[in-house]
């Protein structure tokens, strides 16, 4: 039995204070103080850890207002805090051992759009692709790009100067602020723009501490303008740090205050609104990969495609294209970076150009392309192929690998994982090809590993060295090649820190500016935040403070990893190996990608925040000095006895007079989880939150008893043949207000499904029963037409008429089909963490599938969410005892198959399983190369979660989320297309359908039947 864990981490009293005088000032946002609420935003994509004291998700202006004025209070002043957008920095820009202040959650709100004058208003916790999504259909986009653009704020793109690929052409974050909105820390707000300088020493008049901030501004930057042109180095990168060089314009009768807040890294304030210009998307587009046989010739080739008039150039080595080619990604981009027979590809250049006029783009790509035949045909400049695509979905897809590629760094195997510290080195763009063959020189002489990508056209190198900083020498050695990569690109006249910010390597700032402006920087720290309350420790100190900024040695995740032992860690190695990386922070609601974290906006719901919860208790549990794979194996080979029951019946009870167990927490996030899997396909790391959950509940369940829809749910599997034998009868009864009203309040269960009348025995009688004697007897003409129907509980027992149609359709495909006996698969056993009873059901079933493995027949399924339990959890749970059998879903086969042509105009939509289509990428496509050799018309739609996943929906606790998530993205394509013409994959989806709208979509294999 597991212990009660309490990390001894007590809130501090003035804290606690603070909270509650929020509250009665009115403050309207949330207030989280537990230590899984704090645990979740101790980390992001750097290799820090820092947990703060609470979280605070303002909803307005008005509640930072009252946040800052409260702060000014005698009894609170000495209370700090710091900004929090995405989390997805790398260099710890946001983590603090203070109060954040997330503006994320609820501060998304686009407000107001001027197309004539080229602008967009909108709140700091909207996410650039939410605003890029936004203004598509007016024809403009938001241009900074960068590769987290699907979880990164406007909010924190503001306060690191965020750029990206096409900023040679498309500038950076800074380049497109025409004003901010800032809450300062003495509740004024302070709002900038461009205006006369008049103007500005007009508004430095002002008594107050905007007046102040005005003139410190105006004198440092005026005052001191000479030696500011010397020092900032020519880069299309901002160096972040207080921008004082574009204050001015160039003759100083403009000044925009703006450009100070800008890439402050909320050292200077709350950045709650910006004012954005926006530009017109390009009516034409072309990329060309260029493919090189080394990484130096890509980089050298770099500028001739800058000088050929591309909008932008990226690159990445052959590290970044293998770890690619075996994540999902690539399945949809290895037509367009096809391998060059008979020679290694080691680079890729991938080279845009954007245009208005069709000729224009057509003139420029005919010049390059013959530039490029001829370098082929020469051998020259390391050129060995290219290939082009106007397509733009290809060229969205390809970028998507390409922004996948920070996270596939970090799924390389071994204890050794690439991680940010020295990652967006910028130089000028001539000097890059010298500069990395340095640089791998000195990453060389290290013995390290590492994979490159930039963007060589502005200069800008991505490197992700791979350390084990749980090894105290390697955490050494990267403060050793932090201090030798600010040397070396001092050398070639850039800066360590070109694109992703200071951070904790803020320590460097003092050296690089002097100490004339360093000391100019500080006094503008002074004026904005005088007692260092924002965001303390980043890019200064105040003026006359004797704080002290923070280090590249500051306190990392991996202290604490070091903690859990090795062991533990290896087997738990999906929750220890996440990155911070933030991909399942994705907001699209028509990704698949976590569905709890895009519904609920809580980072502890969400892939990282489940991970870093299950490393901690980890720790906590190692602390008590649990040994938990022990503890595990005990609880596969046996279940307590009547003294284990008698105390968790006493640990529950305390439970529910409130006695407090971290363990709590982490059973709350994991309640939340669809066990949806998609994470473990579309995550970068393939953190697999499904499998570590279940692990969890099993433990957390030995300590605390199970609720009742537990065992209802985990043993479906047994109980669905029973009821099935009076099915009626048992319709009948769940169908009354009263049965139902009783399930909710005492199991918790809801909109109980009905099993299916006529039962699949009544439908299909003895006409495919299997008998194993006369399939061993088959000849083999017979075993070409003969295949094995494997059931599941879902469709055989709640939707018998999918299985008696999947029979007839193998009919009129000429083939003869065996429906085998049901046998429970184990799927809802292990979502609920009966594992030892998955285990027992897993071995059961697979000794029986190889048995049937034997005859050589292909054995099909259904449902993919049970199938594929076959092919993952199975191996988990058995290991080399899983044996070899193979189910396959039917359009697997079917895809292989040759079928008759109808003629039948109609057209089908496809909404596809998540589950399904994260872990086989290839089933939409599948889909409609089955339907297009029928001559059917078949289009995938893009959609996210349906809401329902198994049971989840089905739960009172999860019944508003699951609508949520309905509405979120299925609704409107439903609705769009109707029932009729949509079809749906899982048995989950069309059963969400039914309850929410009414009628039940088919799966495509009956319209392919119906079509026949």
């Amino acid at each position: 039995m597991i212990p009660k864990l309490n990390p001894e981490l007590a809130l501090d009293a003035s804290i606690v204070a603070f909270s509650k005088a929020l509250v009665a000032a009115g403050f309207s946002g949330d207030i989280e103080t537990s230590y899984g609420s704090r645990l979740a935003v101790a980390t992001d994509n750097s290799v820090y850890q820092a947990l703060p004291q609470a979280v605070l998700l303002p909803k307005s202006t008005e509640d930072l207002v009252i946040l800052t004025s409260l702060a000014q209070t005698s009894s609170f002043s000495h209370i700090k805090f710091s900004p929090r957008g995405g989390g997805t920095g790398t260099n710890g820009q946001a983590l603090t051992e203070h109060v954040v202040v997330d503006l994320s959650r609820h501060m998304r709100n686009i407000l107001e759009l001027n197309l004539e004058q080229r602008w967009v208003r909108v709140q700091a916790g909207v996410i650039k692709d939410q605003l890029n999504a936004f203004l598509k259909p007016y024809g403009f986009f938001f241009a900074p790009d960068l590769s987290t653009s699907n979880r990164a704020t406007i909010g924190g793109m503001v306060n690191t100067d965020a750029s990206g690929q096409g900023s040679l052409v498309y500038g950076k974050t800074s380049d497109h602020v025409l004003a901010l909105k800032t809450v300062l820390i003495d509740g004024n707000v302070l709002k900038t723009h461009k205006m006369a300088t008049f103007e500005a020493e007009h508004r430095a008049e002002q008594p107050n501490s905007i007046g102040r901030i005005y003139r410190q501004v105006l004198d440092s930057c005026r005052q001191f303008r000479p030696q500011i042109l010397a020092k900032f180095p020519r880069l299309n990168r901002f160096l972040t740090g207080y921008d004082l060089e574009h204050v001015f314009n160039d003759d100083l009768t403009e000044f925009d205050l703006s450009r100070i807040i800008t890439g402050s890294e909320g050292s200077l304030g709350f950045v709650v609104e910006a004012k954005l210009n926006i530009t017109p998307i390009a009516k034409y587009k072309c990329l060309v990969n260029v493919k090189y046989d080394s990484f130096e010739s890509a980089l050298r080739n770099a500028p001739f495609l800058v000088a050929a008039e591309a909008t932008s150039v990226e690159t990445v080595d052959s590290k970044v294209l293998n770890l690619a080619r075996a994540d999902i990604i690539w399945h949809q981009v290895k037509g367009l970076i096809t391998d060059v027979p008979g020679i290694e590809m080691q680079g890729l250049n991938m080279v845009e150009y954007n245009s208005e006029s069709q000729a224009e783009i057509e003139q420029k790509i005919a010049a390059l392309t013959a530039r490029l035949d001829g370098a082929i045909a020469d051998k020259t400049d390391g050129i060995i192929g290219y290939q082009l695509t106007y397509d733009n979905a290809a060229i969205g897809n390809i970028y998507a690998m390409r922004k996948k590629a920070v996270g596939l760094l970090g799924n390389t195997a071994g204890r050794q994982k690439p991680i940010a510290f020295a990652e967006d080195t910028a130089v000028p763009p001539q000097n890059l090809a010298d500069f990395i063959i340095e640089f791998r020189a000195l990453l060389d002489s290290h013995g390290l590993h590492y994979g490159m990508f930039g963007h060589v056209d502005a200069g800008v190198l991505h490197v992700r060295p791979a350390l084990d900083l749980c090894d105290p020498a390697q955490e050494q050695l990267l403060r050793t090649i932090s201090d030798q990569v600010v040397a070396l690109t001092a050398k070639y006249g850039g800066l360590m820190w070109g694109e992703h910010g200071k951070g904790y390597r803020s320590e460097y700032g003092p050296a690089f500016f002097g100490d004339e402006l360093f000391t100019e920087l500080r006094k503008i720290k002074a004026a904005f935040d005088p007692r260092n309350r924002v965001n303390p420790g980043k890019i200064c100190t105040p003026f006359n403070s004797a704080d002290s900024l923070v280090s590249v040695d500051g306190q990392k995740r991996a202290w604490f990893d070091r903690q859990i032992p090795v062991a533990v860690k290896d087997s738990f190695d999906s929750s220890l190996n996440c990155n911070g990386n933030g991909l399942c922070f994705n907001y699209e609601e028509n990704s698949p990608m976590c569905p709890s974290s895009k519904v609920t906006k809580d980072r502890r719901h969400s892939p990282k925040g489940r991970a870093g919860l299950m490393r901690d208790w980890l720790r906590l549990a190692q602390q008590q000095g649990v040994d938990v794979l022990a503890q595990e194996q005990h609880l596969l080979r046996q279940a307590d006895g009547i003294t284990g029951l008698w105390q968790r019946i006493k640990n529950s009870l305390a439970k529910r007079r409130g006695e407090a167990d971290f363990s709590h927490e982490v059973m709350a996030a994991m309640e939340g989880c669809l066990a949806c899997k998609a994470c473990a396909g579309q995550c970068p790391i393939k953190v697999d939150v499904p499998s570590f959950r279940a692990r969890f509940l099993q433990l957390y369940h030995s300590r605390y008893l199970r609720p009742a829809k537990d065992y209802i749910v985990g043993n479906i599997e047994r109980t669905a043949p029973l009821l099935a034998r009076v099915p009626k009868l048992v319709n009948f009864v769940v169908k009354q207000k009263a049965t139902a009203a009783l399930l909710e309040k005492t199991v918790g269960y809801v909109d109980t499904p009905l099993l299916s009348v006529p039962t699949l025995a009544q439908q299909v009688g003895q006409r495919y029963s299997f008998n194993l004697a006369q399939l061993t007897q088959l000849t083999a003409d017979e075993r070409k037409r003969t295949v094995l129907l494997v059931q599941d509980p879902f469709t055989s027992f709640y939707e018998a008429e999918l299985v008696a149609d999947a029979l007839q359709l193998l009919e009129k495909l000429g083939f003869n089909p065996v429906l085998l006996p049901f046998l429970p698969n184990g799927k809802p056993q292990h979502v609920k963490g009966f594992l030892r009873e998955f285990a027992k059901t897993a071995a059961s079933a697979a000794q029986f599938l190889n048995l049937l493995q034997q005859l050589g027949l292909p054995m099909l399924g259904l449902d993919a969410s049970l199938v594929l339990v076959y092919r993952d959890e199975y191996h988990k749970a058995l290991g080399d005892k899983r044996g070899d059998f193979s189910v396959q879903l039917l359009h697997e086969w079917l895809v292989q198959q040759s079928l008759p042509k109808v003629n039948n105009a109609a057209e089908y939509a496809l909404l596809a399983h998540c589950t399904e289509k994260t872990a086989l990428p290839a089933t939409e496509k599948a889909w409609q190369q089955i339907f297009s050799s029928a001559g059917l018309s078949l289009k995938p739609v893009s959609v996210g979660c349906c809401g329902m996943a198994g049971t989840y929906g089905h739960e009172a606790q999860n019944l508003d989320n699951s609508k949520a998530l309905f509405d979120m993205s299925w609704r409107a394509p439903v609705e769009q297309f109707g029932t009729e013409q949509i079809l749906v994959t899982g048995f989950s989806c069309r059963s969400q359908v039914k309850r929410l709208v009414g009628d039940k979509p088919k799966h495509p294999l009956q319209a392919l039947l119906a079509a026949l």
